[in-house]
């Protein structure tokens, strides 16, 4: 399975609790000594990729909006978290799972602002690039980060060919009841995504799944993608706040998206 990524990620390139020192330690050091998992370096998105999802103006605020010791640090990462997820979703759709290890997030990205973290809609602008280049027509987004994917939806939710869908649910076999049931009520579709945030972690700011849940969550979807997408799945990193165990929650979920 691919992992997406690129080591200028590692790098604090804001204040905030995502591009906070040491956030992917635990995850590029269990992900890189699993056998099952090959790291592809991630490629800045151009700005005709990110103009799909995204006003104009919106690339010249986010190289203005730093807050780092190095001026054009943010704006390079951005970038490259969201050409890392547009390469996600072309591993994915050629059905072979991946997981874009990418920051910033961006599920709270919308088409003319951005907050909560985000600066670009990493997802909305991965399965824009699938449909621009013609590799697919219909998607379904799983995001079951702690909050609502607000960005997410103003850029995708208008559109019938994208299903979106935020779980709820308090504790894991209520959460992934839900999870299951959105899954069995939608029809075939070209692939499946999520905004996987590991913020509802029972040792984060949620304080609700246990990392067996996310385990169940990849499963999910594999079996899903299985049945109505020809094997297309992919997730992209969103929220996640807890250091120690980040690691091991994303390795659960992309052993699950595996099918193992």
């Amino acid at each position: 399975m691919k992992i997406v990524y690129h080591p200028l990620m590692r790098e604090s390139y804001d204040h905030t609790p995502a591009g906070a020192p040491g956030r992917l330690e635990t995850s590029v050091e269990i992900l890189s000594k699993h056998p099952d998992y090959e790291f592809v370096e991630a490629r800045p998105a151009t700005e005709e990729e990110i103009n799909r999802a995204h006003a104009p103006g919106h690339i010249k605020r986010v190289k203005a909006d730093y807050d780092s010791t190095r001026e054009d640090l943010l704006y390079q990462v951005a970038t490259l978290a969201a050409g890392g997820a547009i390469m996600t979703a072309e591993i994915a759709v050629q059905g072979e799972p991946a997981f874009g290890l990418i920051r910033p997030p961006g599920h709270h990205a919308s088409h003319s602002s951005y907050w909560g973290f985000c600066y670009y809609s990493n997802l909305a602008l991965s399965l824009l690039a699938l449909r621009t280049n013609g590799l697919i027509e219909f998607a379904f987004v799983l995001d079951f980060d702690l909050h609502v994917g607000d960005g997410t939806i103003d850029i995708l939710g208008h559109d019938k060919q994208f299903i979106i869908h935020n779980p709820k649910g308090q504790g894991d076999d209520a959460y992934l009841a839900d999870v299951q049931d959105a899954l069995k009520k939608h029809p075939d579709v070209d692939i499946i995504a999520a905004s996987a945030g590991f913020d509802q972690y029972e040792r984060g700011w949620g304080g609700n799944l246990t990392t067996q849940a996310f385990h169940e969550i990849g499963r999910l979807m594999f079996e899903f993608a299985e049945e109505h997408c020809e094997n297309r799945r992919y997730g992209l990193l969103e929220g996640g706040y807890n250091h120690e165990d980040l690691g091991k929650n994303i390795l659960a979920f992309c052993e699950g998206l595996r099918g193992v």
